[in-house]
């Protein structure tokens, strides 16, 4: 182990040890060699390049995608005591040349750059006049045509490779199957490179998953009333629309819910995102367009109001939850009409036939993991080439093991139903043939007429849209994109229908009521001793008016895990002080006095 490194990571991040493995990434840099490093969000991967970059000479430069990632990174490493800037779009024209001579006289140590802005012969010709530490190459999965966040402009970072072959470059990401592992390695050219892969596992994340029968935004505000009054989160929707809904009906029940998607005004947007970041218990209700770059540490929850279409998206999505290592809950309900509205979304797409075969896989991997009765986490693990030996404990499916059902007959029925009405109709139809629905349009067609009207009568509408949800989620039929959502018989079913082979699946339930755990509890109020809690909401309290004057969020100033830190072992002088977990020596001399003055105040009273 490089005994700088430690020294840097000891005195200015405030942390005893390396986690696994970000010694031997940062040694590799040191070294002068490429690196490629896969690690989950909230493992440590800024690490990985802030440290080399302030230990070899010169400045280190960072390829981020967003502004708002570049502000947060460069807002803390400056309450750290790093000297780092950014040069992005919000700077005026001044300020950027400000940070142009701080960065040609050699006083950063790190610079956070767009890749469009670095792309510029302007950005290189700079480049070229000073010292180099290290390229860091931030969201690397961006670089990769098939994956869910492609940015065009990553595909011509390999021109670092041949303008500046002396200097080491480092690519991560927390995103990656095994195709854009290797399109990272081609496109940026690291074929060299040492590539570290550490668990995908994020164990603090509970992860649950249920159907909607209905009254999705009842279920989830019980979940968040229930399980996270006080907490932050992020809820995701598939539209604008619901977006706008969702956060309105919210916040009329008196919760601080806050809309966010491309459709709303640059201004409202920043000034939302804004809230979120420097608020506590704010939850920002968004499409996708919003969490690429988001800091946050506390996010105590994130809840999908519909299915993301990928398990890597689904991944990146939940991920933003429990970034501390604090208990966090990845919550999702999701319906037949989700499974229909992506698959139209995908086939109506200018994308090629290629890319298109590509994303149906991928959402059928994703269907896949939503109607397991085993394992969420292992199937999750398993799809990023990653073996978890035994199950995890921590997963809707371990804790409340599914009832399944020998649905060989029903299932034949359903089947029957589609190719007795000619393949040309959807599920609400077709469940009303196998009801014997007293209706004109089953009358006009002749469908009442038919073998399967009325023979589905001993199941209810809810459990007929959950045969047909699995159904489709099995490939055993298909969805008629062009044909309005009719549904269509697969090869893969005909020893279904002739009862060649049994079906067992999930059965269907009705909502319960969601039930507090020790493991699952929000962190608004995470101690159960009076004095304990006293003591923390003294803490955040003092942490908030100090980021308040400083104009930066208040996780910047410390962590909730270092507050609560701060509770359990209750320090009485600077020295003891010093030796809670994310306390450097900066921040010990800006905010050690204050703290302590807090918790002396605060056990004196009680």
């Amino acid at each position: 182990m490089n005994p700088q490194a430690l020294q840097i990571l000891r005195s200015t991040f405030g942390y005893e040890q390396f986690r696994a493995p970000q010694a031997e990434v940062i040694d590799t840099l040191l070294h002068g060699q490429d690196a490629l490093v896969l690690m989950p969000t909230g493992g440590g991967k800024s690490l990985c390049y802030q440290i080399p970059a302030m230990a070899r000479a010169g400045t280190g430069i960072v390829v981020s995608p967003l502004i708002a990632l570049m502000q947060d990174q460069v807002v803390a490493l400056k309450q750290a005591g790093v000297s780092a800037a950014f040069l992005n779009s919000s700077l005026s024209l001044s300020e950027a040349r400000d940070v142009e001579q701080q960065l040609i006289q050699g006083k950063l140590d790190l610079l956070y750059v767009a890749p469009e802005r670095l792309l510029m012969e302007r950005m290189l010709d700079l480049l070229g006049r000073i010292e180099i530490a290290l390229f860091a190459i931030d969201e690397a999965h961006c670089v990769s045509q098939w994956g869910h966040d492609f940015r065009p402009e990553y595909i011509q970072l390999s021109i670092l490779q041949a303008r500046f072959p002396g200097v080491p470059r480092i690519a991560l990401t927390a995103t990656a199957d095994e195709p854009t592992r290797r399109e990272i390695i081609t496109r940026l050219g690291l074929q060299q490179a040492r590539v570290f892969i550490s668990s995908f596992d994020r164990p603090n994340i509970r992860y649950r998953i249920a159907q909607n029968p209905g009254g999705a935004r009842e279920q989830l505000l019980r979940f968040i009333r229930e399980e996270h009054a006080g907490d932050a989160g992020i809820v995701y929707c598939l539209s604008r629309k619901r977006v706008d809904e969702v956060a309105a009906w919210l916040a009329a029940q008196g919760l601080s819910a806050l809309p966010y998607h491309a459709g709303l005004d640059n201004h409202v947007r920043a000034k939302h995102q804004a809230r979120f970041l420097n608020e506590e218990g704010v939850i920002m209700v968004a499409t996708i367009a919003f969490g690429m770059g988001i800091d946050k540490p506390n996010v105590r929850f994130v809840a999908h109001l519909s299915l993301p279409k990928s398990v890597e998206a689904y991944y990146q999505e939940t991920g933003r939850a429990g970034r501390d290592g604090l208990p966090s809950d990845a919550w999702m309900i999701y319906g037949l009409q989700d499974v229909i509205t992506l698959r139209q979304m995908l086939e109506s797409s200018e994308s090629d036939d290629a890319h298109k075969r590509v994303e149906r896989h991928k959402l059928d991997a994703m269907l896949g993991l939503c109607e397991l009765t085993t394992c969420r986490r292992q199937a999750l693990l398993a799809y990023f080439s990653e073996t978890l030996e035994q199950p995890c404990g921590n997963c809707d499916t371990c804790l409340s093991p599914p009832e399944t059902w020998d649905a060989s007959l029903p299932a034949q029925k359903a089947l029957s139903c589609v190719h007795r009405t000619g393949q040309r109709f959807g599920v609400n139809y077709l469940i009303d043939v196998l009801l014997g629905k007293d209706d004109e349009r089953i009358q006009r067609f002749g469908h009442d007429a038919i073998s399967t009207f009325g023979i589905g009568r001993d199941l209810s509408t809810p459990e007929w849209r959950g045969i047909y949800r699995q159904l489709i989620a099995r490939g055993l039929l298909t969805i008629d994109l062009e044909g309005h959502g009719a549904l269509r018989l697969s090869d893969a079913c005909r020893p279904i229908l002739r009862g060649e082979e049994s079906l067992w699946l999930r059965r269907e339930l009705k909502p319960s009521r969601s039930k507090k755990t020790k493991s699952a509890r929000g962190s608004a109020s995470p101690f159960t001793d009076e004095r304990d809690q006293h003591l923390w909401e003294a803490l955040r309290t003092l942490r908030r008016q100090l980021a308040e004057k400083q104009s930066v969020p208040p996780y910047v100033v410390f962590h909730d895990a270092t507050l609560a830190e701060m509770v359990a072992v209750r320090p009485q002088t600077l020295g003891e002080f010093a030796h809670i977990s994310g306390v450097g020596e900066r921040k010990l001399a800006a905010y050690g006095e204050a703290f302590l003055a807090v918790i002396r105040e605060v056990l004196g009273a009680l």
